[in-house]
């Protein structure tokens, strides 16, 4: 691995863990497992993952389906699929950039292809994420016919992982990084990590909970993470809202709902983030 792939594995795996440092409520963290699934489940996920989504010269689709694969082979699950397909253009940019990460962001979805699309079509079938059903156009269970850029671009409104390939990954450096960096809570980083999380979370419905739960309970989340959103940003000391957090937390939990899209924005704000403070 070249020293360049090494820092973006590096930044990779430290958003992946600080992301689950966070009490990000409905979602797995260090504070409560959930889903069937535990922090250190994706801790091993990010591990594995890392080495194909830095790899030096490697196709967006091939770091894509290589991670999803290494994934599976170190936790026999689908841990980070959102993740990946978030993480992999960025990382790819990193390779390039110049003194904008998203201007190279922008270069690197601009040349994505079929072949791009094939593979990872292929690791969106291989990781079966919940709720994942066949769409009139651009099936990942048929054959590519268009760019991974063009597909995701007709999966947009619907889906808000596709929606960042359409505009140049617009919720992660216009919503997600001006909350971090903006936060108040650098010196213990979950409560700025939460900022983020919490911003999307009540910015709009969470994709993944809309195709598993439909749009009231998407709508119903967004509502009471405005709330939460509100109370963290006036917070002098966000500690002590940790116990209510745990109880919403539990509470969607219990019900099945995992504001999973949320968290990847998260993850990939993050990483965006490390990029941008650690590439030239």
């Amino acid at each position: 691995m070249t020293a360049r792939a090494e820092q973006i594995a590096a930044a990779f795996k430290w958003a992946c863990v600080a992301e689950l440092e966070s009490p990000k409520p409905g979602n797995v963290h260090v504070f409560a497992a959930g889903h069937r699934m535990t922090a250190e489940a994706f801790i091993a996920s990010a591990e594995a993952a890392a080495p194909a989504i830095a790899a030096e010269g490697s196709r967006v689709g091939a770091r894509i389906l290589n991670a999803v694969e290494a994934t599976f082979a170190a936790v026999g699950a689908n841990t980070n699929l959102g993740i990946l397909l978030l993480c992999a253009p960025l990382a790819a940019a990193a390779h390039s950039v110049g003194a904008d990460l998203q201007a190279s962001l922008g270069n690197v979805l601009a040349d994505l292809d079929t072949d791009d699309a094939a593979l990872a079509f292929r690791a969106i079938v291989r990781a079966a994420p919940a709720g994942l059903g066949h769409s009139a156009r651009h099936s990942v269970y048929e054959p590519a016919t268009v760019s991974l850029l063009q597909a995701m671009t007709e999966a947009a409104d619907r889906d808000r992982i596709a929606r960042q390939y359409a505009t140049n990954f617009a919720d992660v450096f216009d919503v997600g990084l001006p909350l971090l960096e903006a936060s108040r809570y650098h010196a213990d980083p979950k409560w700025a990590t939460l900022m983020v999380y919490l911003g999307f979370l009540s910015a709009f419905p969470d994709s993944h909970i809309f195709r598993k739960y439909g749009a009231a309970a998407a709508e119903k989340v967004r509502r009471t993470a405005a709330i939460h959103f509100a109370a963290l940003r006036s917070a002098e000391h966000p500690a002590e809202l940790l116990p209510e957090l745990l109880v919403w937390d539990g509470a969607l939990k219990a019900e099945g709902l995992n504001p999973g899209t949320s968290a990847d924005l998260t993850v990939a704000t993050l990483f965006a983030y490390r990029l941008r403070n650690i590439l030239p």
